[in-house]
């Protein structure tokens, strides 16, 4: 017999932000025990279930007992075996242990040597026995931190457990997990069930407990529900909700039978920023803030309620109440900020430990300042009000606001700028600064503020490499990639040299105080990040050639790769990246300095043409490397194929009088010099 296989636990209310990991983790364990064991079928696909109270799976097609076992034991081997004609020691009781006589043991290979082995058949094992160890086991694996008891047992768990079913059809296994006996009833709703919830069948799971229990056992058909409600509430106001998908998640692992209701709070409070209002709502409340046409924040948010009262206005009242409370500390926060200007909170910065092998925030600050404007006189931007942004970025780090908000620094740092009346650039680039925050984030707008995020991103990686925490594995406590690919972003769009900037970034750090090769180390660092950014884009050996030459204006990278996938396109790629290659070795193993070519001791036909081939070559491709043209550059190689070719076919390099020799030697460098002006294209050989 095969039937769907149900197994529930029923709980107090689980972490809302661990509920799908747990609930996931939970169906992943059972499902593979399950087909390990061979009472499921590979292919099948387990449902999940989870909600505030309850963890659940479903398994189709389980059978009630596993197939026959074919168990084959391996003993001793061959030639240890016997000893004389006589079975050894060893040999006699692995044949005892099998319970057989050892002219009824086999012989096999086990991979390396033959040995000795015993089949026999075992009956399969049934399903009531084996399923409580699995659905322990599947608990053992939760990724759960802390556990706790309850009551005078010693059981553990994440919260308390009040039910159990294991339910195969529509019949019940037996069994017993957390102390707790297997049954086929459950708890419905907390406030809206009636009584308990008998399953009839593992397949009515849902059903029943849609119907007679009042939630939607599924979390991810709840959270789709709770969408669709909240944007249908939307609509009908005109508005667009302001929530993350985490809000969404997190609101789902809350109810069990969402109900969406409308509320409302004054309009005084729109006068606060609507970043802060909006963070109160979704942080604290899980309340899910509208948007009007143009982007701003409405009076009217929506919440998501776990029961469904007749009269809906006691439960919007007193989340309206509890809400009012929590924007008029945020109300507050901003008008006792503003009482203070962002440059008089300089000073405390001074007792802020940014790190303490480099300083407090304040010292970070002041490199921050001559770093921007540095920054900020390459690209061309006013330095003064670089350095004025950089000198400000971190002001908003002791307001009220942002001590409560941490989220909202560099957003209040914008707003209590233009409070002071800073220019409009400078409170820009002060929120400006900390962007990209993560993949996929915008570019700071505007030279101002790209300066002082690049001041920013800079000094943070080079201090903190150069103090020696360098990123290892996953460990990047001071998320230095994350910093390293926004800087990678930025310099991909701006014409700046990243090697003399890391270098400047360094020398505004105190002397000693960082390690001596930080700024190649992180140059070798921005390197990788860059080749992974571009991975999404262009292929590896067309990345590799274009970043081997260590390329320190990065922004013309595109342009270069651009111009490397039109160079494999033309017939004599190939045969001139494969020569590139060759002469790249034949440099490598050769010995002593390689000096200027000698015309006079050219002595080969092939040696002089290919000669007289670079020297013809090599001023047009600098112009057009130059010029910007390293599609023109590099299309310019393929003139050099036939005497390449003639030049390996009809010339030995390693020639025995030595003066001839290095001569080669130093035309072969003039020719890697040409083929590499652009790119290394000895990395795009096969």
């Amino acid at each position: 017999m095969n039937a769907t296989l149900l197994i529930e636990l029923l709980t107090e209310e689980l972490p809302p932000k661990a509920l799908p990991r747990l609930a996931a983790s939970f169906a992943q364990t059972i499902a593979e025990e399950l087909k390990k064991a061979q009472f499921a079928a590979a292919d099948a696909e387990a449902v999940v279930y989870a909600s505030p109270r309850r963890l659940a799976v479903q398994l189709p097609g389980v059978l009630a007992v596993q197939p026959d076992q074919h168990v084959t034991r391996q003993g001793p081997a061959v030639a240890a075996g016997m000893k004389d004609g006589q079975p050894t020691p060893a040999l006699a009781g692995f044949a005892r242990s099998c319970g057989v006589e050892v002219s009824a043991l086999s012989i096999v290979n086990n991979g390396k040597q033959d040995v000795y082995a015993y089949s026999s058949a075992k009956a399969g094992e049934a399903l009531s026995t084996a399923l409580a160890d699995v659905v322990t086991l599947a608990l053992k694996k939760l990724p759960v931190p802390k556990l706790m008891r309850w009551g005078d047992s010693d059981v553990q768990f994440v919260r308390p457990v009040h039910g159990l079913i294991m339910l195969h059809g529509d019949k019940v296994i037996d069994g017993e997990v957390l102390g707790l006996k297997s049954g086929n009833a459950t708890r419905g709703h907390r406030f809206l069930s009636q009584g308990e919830v008998s399953i009839a069948n593992a397949d009515a799971y849902a059903r029943a407990m849609h119907e007679q229990g009042k939630v939607i056992a599924s979390f991810d058909a709840r959270r789709e529900l709770i969408r669709h409600k909240l944007a249908e509430a939307a609509a009908k106001l005109g508005a667009t909700i302001a929530a993350p998908d985490e809000l969404f998640d997190e609101v789902a692992a809350l109810v069990e039978w969402p109900v969406v209701l409308e509320a409302g709070f004054e309009a005084e409070f729109l006068n606060v920023p609507q970043e802060c209002l909006i963070l109160t709502m979704q942080q604290n409340q899980k309340y899910f803030p509208l948007l009007d046409q143009n982007g701003k924040l409405m009076n009217r948010f929506l919440l998501v309620s776990n029961i469904a009262p007749q009269d809906p206005s006691f439960v919007v009242g007193g989340n309206e109440r509890v809400l009012r409370a929590r924007l008029s500390d945020a109300k507050f926060f901003f008008e006792q900020d503003k009482k203070h200007r962002l440059d008089s909170r300089l000073p405390r910065l001074a007792n802020v430990v940014y790190h303490n092998k480099i300083g407090s925030q304040l010292e970070r600050v002041e490199r921050l300042q001559s770093i921007a404007g540095a920054i900020a006189h390459l690209l061309g931007a006013d330095a003064a009000l670089a350095a004025r942004a950089a000198y400000l970025a971190k002001a908003d780090l002791v307001t009220d606001m942002v001590g409560e908000f941490p989220e909202l620094q560099g957003i209040m740092g914008m707003y209590y700028a233009q409070h002071d009346g800073e220019h409009a650039e400078v409170a820009a680039a002060i929120e400006g600064h900390y962007h990209p925050r993560f993949a996929g984030d915008t570019l700071p707008e505007g030279k101002i503020a790209t300066a002082a995020a690049l001041a920013d991103k800079l000094e943070a990686i080079v201090g903190i490499w150069g103090i020696g925490l360098i990123p290892t594995g996953d460990k990047d406590p001071f998320a230095l990639r994350r910093a390293a690919l926004g800087v990678v972003r930025m310099a991909l769009e701006a014409d700046l040299d990243l090697k003399a900037l890391l270098a400047a970034v360094a020398e505004a750090f105190p002397a000693g105080k960082l390690s001596a090769n930080v700024a190649d180390e992180v140059f070798g660092f921005m390197m990788d990040r860059l080749k992974n950014y571009l991975a999404a884009d262009y292929k590896g050996d067309e990345i590799d050639a274009v970043l081997a030459l260590q390329p320190s204006r990065i922004h013309e990278v595109r342009a270069v790769l651009a111009a490397v996938a039109g160079f494999k396109a033309l017939p004599e790629a190939a045969a001139l990246a494969a020569a590139n290659k060759r002469v790249n070795n034949i440099l490598k193993k050769a010995e002593g300095e390689v000096g200027a070519v000698d015309a006079a001791l050219l002595q080969e036909a092939a040696e002089q043409a290919l000669y007289a081939a670079v020297q013809e070559l090599a001023p047009a491709v600098e112009a057009k490397f130059a010029a910007h043209d390293f599609s023109g550059a590099l299309s310019q190689l393929a003139s050099l194929k036939a005497p390449v070719d003639a030049f390996f076919d009809g010339v030995m390099v390693m020639a025995e009088d030595a003066k001839v020799r290095a001569n080669r030697i130093a035309l072969l460098a003039s020719l890697a010099a040409l083929f590499n002006r652009v790119a290394d294209i000895s990395l795009l050989a096969e």
